[in-house]
């Protein structure tokens, strides 16, 4: 058997992370995926290929509703489905193909198939043709994700009651489509779907959109998008859904007990992830699982086999692509006696509509419920001179801070550009920047990242010089 030094099992954005830092760092490297190509759920059915959707259709809607304004005329505009998906697997492609020459490039071993446990230092990997590989490694890192979850009652059978992965696959318009969860994958999809011409009807739990993030960002994108168009049903409890062959059907009660059904092309099941562990033969290694299903880790991210250890959607938290890579260069960096860190509350959230959403730091929610006192700066991109040109005007930044010290507590936008421009805000909560140190400093005009500015000045107890 060979012997590495680090293997990785799972090659999404924490497996291909940990896989090049650790060959960097000038260990013998191996790699484990199960599927064809490299990436996992972010690359192939995820992140990516959301993203390609997204802008296509963002493009899309903005020729039917404000090219008129710009000046821009056209006499037949129409929408090809077929070129629409084929540039998105173009985008996945691209990126796969990136990923195999990172491997090659740092000389790491790839195996395509299905990692088991044979014992805590020996894995055996049985291929696509039945053959197997027994391997043996110094140490493990456990990067398998996640896979999409439902809720009792709701039975995913790929067909008429699908998830994301299927949606990206679909390759026609459907006439309409219900969607159970308003979360993050929830939203995005809906919009998607809302501006190719989908009949789009969300039916979430909560009594808000994106319920993790701050509550006036959800109850703000939920003005937008049913403004767009979209039917969006609060405080709803599916309990039930039926695949009826050539449409699909879902059941649900409201907050005061009523009941609903909702028949449409299809339903689409987005209410979150679980940890994907099945096969690994963790039953064969002292690796303990929590009560959640996640792997047990000590805040060195090792799992109760010392050797092997575990980053990503499989031990919980925040299953976010950039958390899992974090974790990924945390691990492999402290095998090799480096002293990084993690601030999970420095690591930002992104919702990708239009205008997109992004967060890092604490709630209002959040700070009430701890009692902490704090400042708002809140100010709108309707009056940013950018925005303006950009037609871009709706949202608005909001920045909580200490009232005392002026240290940033919490940074949360909804507008144009907000998952670029909350880099700037992460970088501010990192290294405890105040807020009027956030807003001293000079911002191009016109850019929307002004609206920051504004906000910074208006949380440090200063007048707005805009309004």
């Amino acid at each position: 058997m060979e012997t590495f030094d680090i293997t990785v099992i799972g090659s999404g954005p924490g497996g291909y992370v940990a896989a090049i830092r650790s060959a960097q760092l000038g260990y013998k490297t191996a790699i484990i995926e199960k599927y064809n190509t490299l990436g996992g759920t972010c690359t192939n059915v995820g992140c990516i290929p959301t993203k390609a959707l997204l802008d296509s259709t963002h493009h899309y809607a903005d020729a039917l509703d404000s090219f008129g304004v710009h000046g821009i005329e056209y006499s037949d505009l129409r929408l090809n489905v077929e070129q629409l998906f084929k540039r998105k697997n173009d985008v996945v492609t691209k990126n796969t193909q990136g990923l195999d020459f990172l491997m090659r490039k740092n000389k790491i071993t790839v195996f395509h198939g299905s990692g088991s446990f044979v014992n805590n230092e020996t894995l055996k990997i049985l291929h696509d043709d039945q053959t197997e590989t027994l391997i043996n490694s110094n140490k493990f890192i456990i990067a398998t994700g996640s896979k999409p979850a439902t809720i009792p009652g709701v039975t995913i059978d790929k067909k008429r009651i699908i998830t994301s992965t299927e949606s990206l696959a679909m390759q026609q318009n459907p006439e309409s489509i219900v969607i159970i969860g308003g979360g993050v994958i929830g939203v995005e999809m809906a919009s998607i779907f809302n501006r190719i011409g989908t009949k789009v009807t969300i039916l979430e739990y909560a009594d808000n959109l994106i319920a993790n993030m701050d509550s006036e960002l959800g109850r703000t994108l939920m003005k937008i998008l049913t403004k767009e168009g979209i039917e969006i049903k609060l405080q709803q409890a599916v309990y039930k859904a039926e695949d009826l062959g050539s449409t699909a059907k879902v059941y649900s009660r409201n907050k005061q007990g009523e009941e609903q059904e909702l028949t449409a092309d299809y339903i689409l099941v987005a209410v979150g992830r679980k940890p994907y562990i099945k096969g690994l033969g963790l039953e064969n290694t002292n690796v303990e699982l929590n009560t959640n299903g996640t792997i047990k880790v000590s805040e060195l991210l090792q799992t109760t086999a010392p050797n092997i250890y575990a980053i990503g959607d499989v031990i919980g938290g925040a299953m976010l692509a950039h958390k899992a890579e974090e974790e990924a260069v945390f691990v492999v960096e402290r095998i090799n006696g480096q002293k990084p860190h993690i601030n999970y509350g420095r690591i930002p959230s992104v919702v990708y509509t239009w205008p997109e959403v992004a967060s890092v730091g604490a709630t209002e929610e959040e700070l009430r419920k701890q009692e902490v006192e704090y400042n708002i700066g809140k100010f709108p991109f309707a009056v940013n001179a950018r925005a303006r040109a950009g037609m871009e005007t709706e949202g608005f930044v909001k920045v909580l801070s200490d009232p005392k010290y002026g240290e940033l507590l919490g940074v949360h936008i909804i507008g144009a550009r907000a998952a670029d421009l909350i880099a700037q805000a992460v970088v501010g909560l990192e290294y405890e920047v105040t807020a009027n140190d956030m807003a001293s400093i000079s911002y191009a005009h016109p850019t929307y990242s002004e609206v920051l500015k504004e906000a910074y000045t208006i949380a440090s107890g200063r007048p707005s010089l805009n309004i």
